[in-house]
């Protein structure tokens, strides 16, 4: 395994330049010129040159990308060209806010999309199964921005039961601990904050999970009704093993490899992939962050926030990878 997971990471760094350098290019050719944004519409040619030059926009493109490597190497992602702020703090600071929402929605879209996806595989061609698979496929199919303009419609709106964006902690300094409100309150016995951050998290986390929701059914429906026809549950049967154990047992137990897959792949792509739910709800995380600076063409906060998501992106992988062998022992690392 040491080997195996050794191989992995060399096999990372041809992926991160990769994704360097489609980030790089994309940014110059794509995105406005910032220091337009920076000075204005009415500022004068000389100006702007002058920008440039303090900036380092007026060097050739290859030499911008040999110092972004150069800073990546030795850990810096530079410094925002709106803020002067260093890009690796800011994306620091607003990490955990994106891990916190994250994983409060692939634990929601796990244990749903589980339940959910047992259930319709053992009342196959059933009325659950039907409206079941009927909800998956717009889980699927549904805008996560849309859904998360309508639950705030919804519940803050027009019941007022959840705070409709935002992301506050009562009674705690942002940093706490590990920034990660949630935790943060139940290690301290904070109960007040911990219902803040509840109801702050109910709305963006139910729409993020909504897609993953629907993927993680869907797939343990199909590998729960490959799993149950196997020779070894009817055995199961015939011995008059109890049929709650025959599922939760021993079919769910060899049907969860490629659940896993999936759960794995679905929380990084929640890691990189909050851009819009963030926004959606003003939450302070990477994703928002991005968005920002996208619109202010800020190109180091755009580079270094992609590359950080790939990197954890590809980091889950890996893990989800090493897990396989701990719920199969038959599986070996080469």
């Amino acid at each position: 395994m040491f080997k195996y997971t050794i191989k992995r990471l060399i096999m990372l760094l041809p992926v991160l330049f990769g994704v360097s350098v489609i980030v790089f290019i994309v940014m110059r050719v794509f995105a406005s010129d910032p220091t337009s944004i920076i000075l204005g519409q009415h500022a004068t040619t000389e100006q702007i040159a002058n920008l440039r030059e303090e900036l380092g926009l007026n060097q050739p493109l290859y030499m911008q990308y040999i110092d972004f490597l150069k800073g990546i190497l030795h850990g810096n992602l530079g410094n925002s060209l709106i803020t002067k702020t260093s890009v690796t703090q800011e994306l620091l600071s607003r990490f955990p806010a994106t891990v916190e929402l994250a994983i409060v929605s692939i634990i929601l879209a796990s244990i749903v999309g589980i339940t959910v996806g047992v259930i319709s595989a053992v009342k196959q061609n059933s009325i659950i199964d039907y409206i079941s698979m009927v909800l998956s496929l717009l889980g699927v199919s549904m805008p996560i921005f849309w859904l998360g303009l309508m639950l705030i419609v919804l519940f803050s709106v027009n019941m007022g039961l959840l705070p409709p964006a935002g992301r506050i902690q009562i009674g705690m300094e942002p940093a706490h601990i590990t920034g990660l409100y949630l935790l943060d309150s139940l290690v301290t016995g904070n109960m007040e904050a911990f219902k803040s951050s509840l109801s702050h998290i109910i709305l963006p986390a139910v729409a993020l999970a909504s897609y993953s929701t629907a993927i993680i059914a869907r797939m343990t429906r199909s590998t729960m009704l490959e799993v149950i026809r196997q020779d070894y549950i009817r055995t199961a049967r015939a011995k008059g093993v109890f049929e709650n154990v025959i599922i939760l047992g021993h079919a769910l137990r060899n049907a969860l490899i490629p659940i896993i897959t999936v759960i794995g792949l679905q929380l990084g792509s929640l890691l990189g992939g909050a851009v819009l739910t963030e926004t959606v709800f003003a939450w302070p995380g990477v994703g928002s962050y991005t968005i920002e600076s996208i619109l202010k063409s800020d190109y180091p906060v755009v580079q270094g926030a992609v590359m950080m998501l790939a990197v954890i992106f590809v980091l889950v992988n890996l893990l989800v990878d090493l897990l396989y062998s701990q719920l199969d022992p038959r599986i070996k690392y080469s």
